[in-house]
C-alpha cells in the first residue's frame, strides 16, 4: 500500500529523545581533575559502571566523563527491550558457550534481576514493564525453529512456552502469524531514555562527578594510574578506567578492528485508540520480535504508540558513522509498509516520529570484554543491539577485571575469549555485504542457508540474525 501519507510529518528524532523532561546539561571538565576511577562514555555501559562502583566502594571518588550528553546515542533511542539473554539469544549461546550455558542464563536472569531492583531502590521513572517478550513466527520455517527452542530451552535453564499460530494469535492478532515463543520473564519493557537519566540522577546522588561536553582523545600510563587527554587539554589523572564507548571508536586501537557500526531505524506510530488496541489484542504489553534474519522488533509504549524498527541493518563502508545517516526515507517506507502487512487493522494509523543510530556488533553477536596497559584499563564492546539489559552485567566484568582479582565472572570462557575480529577494507564491506544479501535470500528460501553462510557457520563467525 502507499505509505508516504502515513510518514507524512513524522519527526525526525528519538521519539524517547523528544521529551520536555530531558535534564539540562552538565559542566564540561574546566580543569584538570584526579580520581580513583574514570569512567569514559555515559550510555548505559559508563552509567551502570560508574553507579555500581559507587555502591561497591561509596568512598571511592568516580568521575564519568561524556563527549556528547548523557545517554544521546543508542542508549537514548534503542527499542527499549532489556533482555536477560547475554549471548544474543540461546540458539548463539549453544553454538559459543555451550558448556556453560547454563550459568550464562542464570546470571542473566540475575542480572535482569537486579536492574529491576535498581530501578525500584532510586525510583527511577522509566516505564519499567517486566512483561516478556513474544517470538513470532511469520513463515512456516520459523514455526518450526521455535519449536526446536522449546524444546531445548529447559535443558539451559530457560523457561519459555510454544504458542500455535491460534495461541499466538491470541496474544497479538496478526494474519502473519504461524507460531509463537512466551518468554514470561525474560525481558522488561523500559523507556530508554528514561532510564539514562535516572541513572545518571542516581549517579549524582551517590557523589559521581559527571561532565558532559568532553572528549576524551588519548590514554597513557602515569606512575601506577592512568591519564585521559582531553580535546579541550585538561588532563583527568584515574588510578583505574573503564571504557564504555562501545561504537564508537576505541581509545586502545587495538580493540578497534572487532567492532562494526551498523544502522537501525524505527518508526514510532500515534497513541492507539481503545478500539485501534481492541482490534489486536496484546493485553500483556509483551515486547515482539520475528524470528526472520531480517527481523522487526515491536512493542508498545506507555502511552499506548506502538514503536515498529528493525529489518534494514546498514554498513557503510570504512565504519563511517555521520548524523546525516540516521535518516534513511527509502528504509523508512519500507518499514512502514512491514507495519500495514502485519497490522491490517490499522491502515488509518499514522506514525509520529522515524529515526535511526549506529549500534555495535561483533562477529560472535555478544558482547566480549578485556583489559589494556597491565590491567589498569578495562572495557566491554560488542552488545549487538542487547545492551539495555547486558551492559550492567558488563559494568560488572569491567569493575572485576580492574581489582586484579578473579571472580565468578572473569573466569568465564565469555569472558576470557574473544571474537574473530573484521578483515581490513574492502574486504570488511563485501563481506558484510554479501552476508547481509545471503540472509535475504535465506528469508524468501524456507530458511535455507546459502554456501556462503554455511562457510561462515564452520568458522564460527555466526551471522545468524
Amino acid at each position: 500500500m502507499e505509505v508516504s501519507h502515513a510518514l507524512a510529518g513524522a519527526a525526525p528524532v528519538p521519539f524517547w529523545l523528544d521529551d520536555p523532561g530531558r535534564p539540562e546539561p552538565l559542566p564540561a571538565v574546566a580543569e584538570h581533575l584526579s580520581c580513583d576511577l574514570a569512567v569514559v562514555g555515559g550510555g548505559y555501559s559508563g552509567l551502570w559502571t560508574a553507579l555500581i562502583a559507587k555502591e561497591r566502594d561509596p568512598g571511592r571518588d568516580v568521575v564519568l566523563i561524556e563527549a556528547n550528553r548523557i545517554g544521546w546515542a543508542a542508549s537514548g533511542r534503542n527499542g527499549g527491550f532489556a533482555e536477560a539473554s547475554l549471548t544474543h539469544g540461546l540458539p548463539n549461546g549453544i553454538d559459543r558457550f555451550e558448556s556453560e550455558l547454563p550459568t550464562l542464563v542464570r546470571l542473566g536472569e540475575a542480572n535482569l534481576d537486579a536492574m529491576q531492583a535498581t530501578v525500584q531502590k532510586y525510583g527511577i521513572d522509566c516505564d519499567f514493564e517486566r512483561t516478556g517478550q513474544l517470538s513470532v513466527a511469520t513463515a512456516a520455517w520459523q514455526a518450526a525453529d521455535l519449536a526446536e527452542y522449546a524444546s531445548v530451552a529447559g535443558q539451559y535453564g530457560e523457561d519459555v512456552e510454544f504458542l500455535d499460530a491460534d495461541a499466538v494469535r491470541a496474544e497479538l492478532n496478526s494474519p502473519t502469524y504461524h507460531a509463537g515463543l512466551w518468554d514470561r520473564e525474560g525481558c522488561a519493557m523500559v523507556h530508554p531514555a528514561k532510564l539514562a537519566w535516572g541513572l545518571r540522577d542516581a549517579c549524582l546522588a551517590l557523589g559521581v562527578r559527571i561532565h558532559e561536553g568532553t572528549r576524551v582523545t588519548g590514554l597513557e600510563k602515569s606512575g601506577t594510574g592512568m591519564v585521559l587527554h582531553t580535546e579541550s587539554g585538561r588532563r583527568i589523572t584515574a588510578g583505574r578506567v573503564a571504557l564504555g564507548t562501545n561504537v564508537f571508536p576505541s581509545l586502545i586501537k587495538r580493540v578497534r578492528p572487532y567492532i562494526v557500526p551498523v544502522y537501525d531505524y524505527a518508526l514510532m506510530t500515534e497513541p492507539l485508540t481503545d478500539a485501534q488496541l481492541d482490534a489486536i489484542g496484546w493485553r500483556h504489553r509483551q515486547g515482539v520480535g520475528d524470528s526472520a534474519n531480517h527481523f522487526h522488533y515491536y512493542r508498545l509504549s506507555a502511552d499506548n504508540r506502538i514503536l515498529w524498527g528493525g529489518y534494514d541493518a546498514v554498513y557503510h563502508f570504512g565504519n563511517r558513522i555521520a548524523p546525516e545517516l540516521d535518516q534513511r526515507p527509502k528504509t523508512f517506507e519500507k518499514l512502514a509498509g512491514h507495519f500495514y502487512d502485519t497490522f491490517p487493522q490499522l491502515t488509518d494509523l499514522r506514525f509520529s516520529h522515524e529515526w535511526g543510530g549506529v549500534i555495535d556488533t561483533c562477529t560472535r553477536f555478544c558482547a566480549f570484554f578485556d583489559t589494556a596497559y597491565d590491567g589498569r584499563v578495562a572495557y566491554a564492546a560488542g552488545f549487538t543491539g542487547l545492551g539495555v539489559g547486558a551492559t550492567r552485567f558488563g559494568a560488572e566484568v569491567m569493575l572485576d577485571l580492574l581489582t586484579g582479582e578473579p571472580t565468578e565472572l572473569t573466569e568465564l570462557e565469555m569472558v576470557r575469549s574473544k571474537p574473530l575480529p573484521f578483515p581490513p577494507e574492502p574486504f570488511k564491506a563485501i563481506g558484510i555485504n554479501t552476508t547481509a544479501w545471503s540472509l535475504a535470500r535465506a528469508d524468501h528460501n524456507g530458511g535455507k542457508r546459502n554456501l556462503w553462510l554455511r562457510t561462515l557457520d564452520r568458522f564460527g563467525l555466526g551471522f545468524d540474525s
